[in-house]
């Protein structure tokens, strides 16, 4: 079925990554290096508190750029990889309003670890005799408390970040491919994502096995399996989003084109 912004249904998970392989096998040597040091640069931007929220857009977003290219049978380089800064605003508030979420649980997480930590330091045994321990609260039995919903709050944010990805997975792309503004991005990303959630799905399992065979092996195999992915995951939004084909005809051809003599002035 087709969308008047997009194609619902159309992503074929296996076909993905068989073009994310082939893709990248042709120019591996890019591809790895543009991988290393592009995820380097997310994972060292991702240990800076708040910061990450505001740099990883954009190096995603030059990941995606090449990706595109390569899709479009254009000519890439090592320095497309930094292309996402040229559009830093849009992609930046893109990044920030996905990563909310993630904020919000750290920020649950640690004033949990405090909580334990002094908890703990409270329970400790007390120098003054019994009679002063027999007066403290079962701190144990709280933080027992504490934990069990520490772990059903991870179980839920799991499936809260699974579904979020999804709304957010043609964000950076679109923002990348039609120029879109972040809102705009977000909300027609969200509509083509439920339009096509089963092949998503589908993909992220199949995007997952991948990275754990990179994983197998010995690591090594990662620098192959990270590009598949996401080079998969930008074939996947080409599926949905065809290329824009700008070469429309502005001009009627002549009479004489079609073998007519009409209007050829007889």
């Amino acid at each position: 079925m087709m969308n008047l912004d997009f194609r619902s249904g159309a992503i074929n998970s296996t076909e993905c990554i068989g073009q994310g392989w082939n893709l990248v096998t042709r120019n591996l040597g890019l591809y790895i290096g543009v991988s290393f040091v592009g995820f380097l640069l997310i994972l060292i931007v991702s240990c800076i508190p708040i910061v990450n929220l505001f740099l990883i857009a954009p190096l995603m977003g030059g990941l995606i750029y090449i990706a595109l290219r390569d899709t479009n049978n254009e000519p890439i380089d090592f320095g497309m990889m930094f292309k996402g800064f040229e559009k830093f605003v849009p992609l930046m508030v893109v990044g920030i309003i996905q990563g909310i979420p993630g904020l919000i649980f750290t920020i649950f997480r640690f004033t949990f670890d405090l909580a334990s930590i002094f908890g703990r330091m409270g329970s400790s045994p007390s120098r003054r005799g019994d009679f002063f321990q027999a007066a403290q609260p079962d701190i144990n039995g709280v933080l027992a408390g504490l934990s069990i919903l520490v772990i059903l709050v991870s179980l839920g944010f799991l499936l809260f970040s699974i579904v979020w990805a999804i709304i957010f997975f043609f964000a950076i792309p679109l923002v990348i491919d039609r120029d879109m503004g972040p809102i705009d991005a977000i909300k027609m990303s969200a509509r083509a994502a439920m339009s096509n959630i089963g092949g998503i799905i589908l993909l992220f399992i199949l995007a997952a096995l991948v990275n754990i065979l990179g994983m197998v092996a010995l690591c090594v195999g990662l620098f192959v399996s990270i590009p598949v992915t996401w080079v998969a995951n930008t074939v996947a939004y080409r599926m949905v989003f065809p290329r824009l084909n700008q070469n429309y005809r502005t001009t009627p051809p002549p009479p004489t084109t079609y073998g007519s003599s009409f209007g050829s002035g007889m």
